[in-house]
């Protein structure tokens, strides 16, 4: 959540800021900046009835104490007037507090000024492309068509267990998963990451703090006897670990890192874009979070891409980095990274990482801040990335590594999966 204070600072420059978004936000900040006078002058009003009372009561006890009842009963209903006005700007500060944040929460992340105008991907500017090496003879079969050769996987079985958009591994399908995750965690702990195993339920406060609350509502499964959410990505939990916390400026920057299962309704979508593995509502992803000081953010998100660049490297997959333009961006961040493979057999990239700077819009909502060298309380900037997303990494990695027998596993693998290639069951 955007802070009052930045917006107050210059309404015309963040509305211009969030018009790269594609979002028209200046009667709405103007809206918020006279709640907030309002509000302002409420609390003088306050403060200032609120001495007046201690005032008030200082003369009582002298007046009483000097046998001037008569004195001191006036200044008693005085005082009695004064806490009936008090009461009442009390109820009009309390009115007023929700009307600020149904405001606030309507307005999505200032983005970063690296970010450029644009309005849908292909306006993403594209900063690094590897090599387009291996590519496999033709012709190629989809990853569903390979799961099904290898008998790796079943969508059928997915669609009869809980309907289409559902998933089901099997032998060496499973494995080769189970391989990905450990060099995944493996990979990020050896960089620094702790490595948590979260709730996959969260409550509301979880997810209004990382901002999937109320801005993707609709897109979220929900429990509703439980009141909880089944997470999206693990960044929800891994984040709100240090909701309302005050953290010492030492123990930053804090590296987080997790394996879950991310739940996602994705509604409304057809085609070869979403065909088997390529869009699931349920998926299985490694997550990096990062939680640091303002004015090493930047620093972090180049470190945390490289990071992601080094394990796509390893996989020895075909990539390109985006950095993505403001209509393409999500509702929290302030610049995005995005990682896509490409598939030889789909003839098309497919993104396996997002990789953000929030700067201080989640850790708003979380009342997230350390104290810095000279005592000041700060809000901390948090990050996260995908490291990696499962489903389109094995695709890519059976789609660009097939042959008419056998799939061939990238050389970092061989020691999880425990063989180099994946061969037809006889």
């Amino acid at each position: 959540m955007l802070q009052i204070s930045e917006l107050r600072k210059n309404p015309t420059e963040c509305a211009s800021r969030l018009a790269i978004k594609q979002v028209d936000s200046l009667e709405r900040i103007y809206g918020v900046i006279a709640l907030d006078d309002l509000r302002r002058r409420h609390q003088t009003e306050l403060d200032t009835l609120l001495a007046d009372i201690n005032t008030l009561s200082k003369q009582v006890g002298n007046l009483m104490s000097q046998g001037n009842h008569e004195q001191a009963l006036e200044l008693k209903n005085s005082i009695s007037k004064t806490k009936k006005n008090i009461s009442d700007l009390e109820q009009k500060l309390n009115a007023l507090e929700p009307e600020i944040q149904n405001v606030l929460i309507t307005l999505p992340n200032l983005p970063h000024p690296l970010v450029k105008l644009g309005k849908n991907p292909e306006d993403n500017e594209i900063i690094f492309e590897s090599s387009i090496i291996n590519k496999p003879p033709q012709p190629l079969l989809g990853h569903w068509d390979l799961l099904k050769k290898f008998q790796l996987g079943d969508f059928e079985i997915g669609a009869k267990l809980s309907g289409s958009g559902f998933s089901v591994l099997l032998g060496d399908g499973s494995k080769l998963q189970r391989s990905l995750v450990s060099f995944f965690l493996d990979y990020n702990t050896s960089k620094g990451y702790l490595e948590v195993q979260p709730p996959l339920l969260v409550n509301a406060d979880s997810a209004y703090a990382t901002g999937q609350l109320p801005d993707k509502e609709g897109q979220m499964y929900y429990v509703n006897e439980d009141k909880l959410y089944l997470i999206p990505t693990s960044e929800v939990p891994l984040t709100n670990m240090y909701r309302n916390q005050i953290l010492m400026e030492q123990t930053l920057p804090i590296k987080l890192t997790a394996f879950s299962n991310c739940f996602r309704r994705e509604a409304g979508s057809f085609g070869k874009e979403v065909r088997g593995l390529n869009r699931l509502h349920q998926f299985e992803k490694v997550e990096i979070v990062q939680l640091t000081q303002a004015h090493l953010s930047m620093q972090a998100l180049d470190n945390m891409v490289l990071h992601v660049k080094g394990m796509l490297e390893q996989l020895e997959l075909p990539f390109r980095i985006l950095r993505l333009c403001g209509g393409d961006m999500s509702f929290a961040s302030a610049i995005t990274y995005d990682f896509e493979v490409y598939s030889f057999a789909q003839e098309r990239w497919l993104e396996v990482s997002s990789v953000s700077n929030f700067e201080t819009f989640q850790s708003n909502r979380l009342k997230t801040r350390y104290k810095d060298s000279q005592g000041k309380m700060q809000l901390v900037h948090t990050l996260n990335g995908s490291a990696l997303a499962l489903p389109r990494i094995i695709a890519a990695l059976l789609e660009n590594n097939q042959s008419e027998t056998e799939i061939k596993l990238p050389k970092v693998l061989h020691a999880y999966f425990g063989k180099e290639f994946i061969n037809m069951l006889k």
